[in-house]
């Protein structure tokens, strides 16, 4: 199972979504300059994020400029080709983008996280 992460930043760049394949699937990636505790104006940390699938419209309502808090996951694959040298890509797949400081949640919840109970306080045993 794979653990959640968050940052904060500033969005930088948005790209357009792209389509890929005969399937349909799509792809949507922008890039956010760290915010928040610990960062460092004078030595600024872009990050690259990506929204797969219907996610790709998590990013419509926001400019560059706008200061957001990103919810993802890191996913990864190897790659083999006959006679090249094994790569191993990575990607930050986001699944909630935000407005910093607001608590609404926009693209759902995290897509590993177990759905727990939602018992009453007044059950009698």
């Amino acid at each position: 199972m794979s653990k959640a992460f968050e940052l904060q930043g500033i969005v930088h760049s948005i790209d357009e979504t792209k389509a890929y394949g005969q399937n349909g699937f799509t792809k949507r990636e922008f890039v956010i300059k760290l915010t928040g505790e610990g960062e460092k104006a004078e030595y600024p940390n872009y990050v690259a994020l990506e929204l797969i699938k219907d996610k790709c419209a998590l990013m419509d309502s926001y400019n560059l400029g706008d200061e957001i808090q990103v919810s993802f996951n890191f996913s990864g694959r190897l790659w083999n080709a006959p006679g090249k040298p094994e790569k191993c890509f990575t990607s930050l797949q986001a699944w909630r983008v935000e407005r910093a400081g607001e608590s609404v949640q926009s693209g759902g919840g995290d897509p590993f996280a177990q759905s727990m109970p939602n018992y009453d306080d007044d059950v009698p045993f």
